[in-house]
């Protein structure tokens, strides 16, 4: 709310992406989509992935929201009139059905992505990055580069990590990106992960 707040003074439009903030901690008081904060900061644009947050990639459904009605009204111009399909539309009619069971499983997905972490933590030759997201980035810090850790993870366990060197900005720098998935699957990672510590 403070950058929100400096960009209006300085007279700066701010993009702010909430793809991800309903697996943040307190995420039903996380949003900005809200008419009280877009009207009161006219500058202020709000996307959301709603494809990202509800694990719907194949509809490719978001939202834009800012109280700039110049701005609403230029880019309506410019989207197609059948910018959703048939899918799509099925899908935003029935969500409200599954809204209560939406919130509880984001409530069970961060108790279990904190006791992901928390096990991820006890691997030594990671340094895990706080998150509030749906997947952990990890530094490999001894024994693996993060190609090496890739192929090792696929090829021995049939479990796929993101090697993050081809980010531009970790190129090099021996990232991983894995994904917060069931309690099952974290563990089994957890297991390989273990697996690993001790080969030569």
């Amino acid at each position: 709310m403070r950058l929100i707040a400096w960009c209006k003074e300085q007279r700066i439009r701010l993009i702010v992406d909430e793809s991800f903030v309903d697996f943040s901690d307190d995420f039903e008081h996380n949003t900005l989509l809200t008419n009280d904060i877009l009207e009161s900061y006219e500058g202020l644009v709000v996307m959301k992935s709603i494809s990202k947050s509800y694990g719907v990639p194949g509809l490719r459904l978001g939202v834009m929201a800012s109280a700039d009605q110049d701005l609403i009204q230029h880019i309506k111009k410019d989207v197609s009139i059948w910018n959703i399909n048939s899918f799509a539309e099925f899908y935003m009619q029935i969500f409200g059905k599954y809204e209560k069971d939406y919130v509880q499983a984001c409530h069970r997905f961060i108790a279990e992505r904190k006791r992901f972490e928390q096990r991820l933590r006890q691997i030594p030759y990671l340094r895990v990055l706080p998150t509030q997201a749906n997947y952990f980035c990890c530094e490999i810090t001894d024994r693996y580069t993060s190609a090496e850790l890739t192929k090792l993870l696929l090829a021995r366990f049939n479990i796929m990590i993101k090697d993050c060197n081809s980010k531009s900005s970790l190129g090099g720098r021996n990232y991983i990106r894995m994904s917060v998935r069931s309690t099952e699957d974290n563990d089994r990672l957890i297991e390989a992960l273990e697996d690993l510590r001790f080969e030569v």
